[in-house]
């Protein structure tokens, strides 16, 4: 579902995040959407410059169509536990990073995509070989990437709130153990007085009552 927290977010490719096409975004229940959005509209510019020359000839129409449908077919999102993206026209190619794996994140602009307003934000995990997921061509990319840091940032105090919370019950679990090993060993030593210990004298007196009732017979 959409978060309330979007409104003075990174603005999406369309201006609004509902206009997005995302049924092929499954999110967990407590899941929320921070932002999403396709690649910066502008950034077919450069596809148009080549591809509108050359399609007197025929030869620049596949390169503008394909430009297009990738445009048109490319979804990144960022969620409050981690990132997807979605690319493909024929097929979907879907990827998924939680947030608890994200080592870095980094933004960078070429000089068109500085003067056009777009970038692309790269995402690099603990254990993994170079970037493993990019956002090519977004609206924005230093506000995207600022958002994702705050979202790591944000995760990492509910992980530390949660560890103390587990303290916190341990705690409570090792005071309860103490009383109940403590009620134990009171009830145990309160039995041992209640129970009189034969003394010798006590034996002795009832050896001597024996014999003489056998005396007697």
């Amino acid at each position: 579902m959409l978060s309330p927290s979007l409104q003075g977010e990174p603005k999406t490719g369309n201006g609004v995040t509902a206009d997005l096409d995302l049924d092929w975004l499954s999110l967990d229940d407590d899941e929320e959407i921070r932002w999403a959005s396709t690649p910066h509209r502008y950034s077919v510019v450069p596809a148009l410059l080549v591809g509108v020359p050359l399609s007197l000839v025929l030869v620049g129409i596949p390169i503008v169509a394909a430009s297009y449908l990738q445009y048109k077919n490319t979804n990144y999102v960022v969620t409050n536990k981690g990132l997807y993206s979605k690319r493909g026209i024929l097929s979907r190619d879907v990827k998924q990073i939680g947030f608890e794996k994200v080592q870095n994140s980094s933004y960078s602009q070429s000089a068109i995509g500085s003067s056009l307003g777009y970038g692309s934000v790269e995402v690099s995990t603990a254990g993994g070989s170079g970037v493993e997921l990019r956002f090519r061509s977004i609206p924005d990319p230093a506000s995207v990437q600022e958002l994702i840091a705050r979202e790591i940032d944000a995760g990492k105090r509910d992980s530390a709130d949660g560890d103390g919370d587990a303290d916190d019950v341990l705690a409570e679990i090792l005071v309860e153990l103490r009383a109940i090993r403590s009620a134990v060993t009171d009830d145990g030593a309160g039995g041992d007085a209640e129970t009189p210990t034969a003394t010798g004298e006590d034996v002795g007196a009832e050896r001597t009552a024996s014999e003489t009732a056998r005396e007697d017979r």
